[in-house]
């Protein structure tokens, strides 16, 4: 083996930083080398130390910390890549309460119904009572398996590397669905006043939900891309009203699909995907735009605990089944009364009920 086990962890771990941000240079035991080049060389060195049964049988443990390192190094500032401009992440140590402190107006803090929705990986929601100024998420493991045929590795077709990418993707895209879910299961706890279900996009109606909302500090719009796009200057009988849109406004739109603010309001697009490569069920129901006072605080609170793990089991006919999990917690941080949904069924996916249901 070329490197001592002490340089691989750092070369996993550079490699890792690199993956995040491609364009950069990064130093490796005293030499600067492209993101494409450091992969190479874990690569390189990856393939040495497992692309024969008895390499990686012999290096089983190293390999599995490897890619326990990368993955640790990466997961969570991937989620804030992706998702940072609604959701605050942050790396609690191993058997430790990840606790988030949140800042609550006094206003906020007399007049709101406190409450946020608590995601449990399992599929299990429950809503509880914010206790003073800190939010406690409990965690949960959330992970991946695949299965490695003995003949893969004799043949050296099987990458770790490949496995690690796999990985990496899977648990980013389950932690988004968690994400959407918690969302979708806080409007229940959303007054009625705040919520508005529409088969249209009604400019006065969003109109009416922003006023509320600002009332308790400047607020941000939360909604895909295909609810965003429906996000025009009406005419009376609900059309877009081609002649309020300035020339640039008319560009903006041609270029981007959607504004990027409303009326003064920011509007984040969120992230949208499928289940599955069928492509018939999206992770986030484009139907429901969210609207909340941000202020200091973001909607989304996800905490990772401790480091990614990775174990194998070996099997009868000789495969080896990988499996990765990390202990990761979501929750949708809604404190404040000014919090609004708006609903346009037109968009909705299949067997959605209404808000206002």
């Amino acid at each position: 083996m070329a490197l001592n086990k002490k340089s691989f962890i750092e070369l996993a771990k550079a490699n890792a930083k690199a993956s995040l941000n491609p364009s950069a240079s990064f130093s490796f035991e005293g030499e600067s080398l492209s993101a494409d080049a450091l992969n190479k060389t874990f690569i390189d060195e990856l393939k040495e130390i497992s692309s024969t049964p008895q390499s990686f049988r012999e290096n089983k443990n190293l390999i599995y910390t490897l890619l326990e390192v990368g993955l640790s190094e990466v997961l969570p500032v991937k989620v804030l890549q992706s998702y940072g401009q609604f959701a605050d992440v942050k790396t609690f140590p191993q058997n430790t309460k990840p606790v988030f402190r949140v800042n609550i107006s006094e206003a906020s803090r007399k007049r709101a119904k406190q409450f946020v929705t608590k995601v449990g990986l399992a599929g299990r929601y429950e809503t509880f009572k914010l206790d003073g100024y800190s939010l406690e998420i409990p965690t949960s493991a959330i992970g991946g398996a695949a299965r490695v045929e003995w003949e893969e590795l004799l043949d050296g077709s099987f990458t770790l590397n490949d496995y690690y990418q796999l990985v990496l993707e899977g648990i980013d895209e389950a932690i988004y669905r968690e994400i959407a879910k918690s969302l979708k299961a806080a409007i229940v706890d959303i007054k009625a006043e705040n919520k508005t279900s529409l088969n249209v996009f009604d400019e006065k109606e969003m109109d009416r939900l922003l006023a509320t909302a600002d009332a308790y500090g400047k607020s941000t719009i939360y909604c895909t891309f295909e609810f965003a796009a429906t996000m025009l200057p009406t005419t009376v009988d609900g059309g877009a009203n081609w002649n309020a849109m300035s020339g640039a406004m008319k560009e903006q739109l041609w270029n981007n699909g959607a504004f990027a603010s409303y009326k003064g309001h920011t509007v984040v697009i969120l992230p949208q995907s499928f289940e599955d490569e069928t492509n018939k069920k999206k992770v986030i129901d484009p139907s429901f735009a969210w609207i909340i006072p941000t202020g200091s605080e973001k909607p989304v609170k996800v905490a990772f605990e401790g480091e990614a793990q990775v174990k194998s089991f070996e099997n009868r006919d000789w495969s080896t089944e990988i499996q990765t999990y990390h202990k990761v917690g979501i929750a949708t941080y809604l404190i404040n009364p000014g919090i609004c949904v708006y609903q346009n069924t037109s968009l909705s996916m299949l067997n959605t009920p209404k808000v206002t249901e």
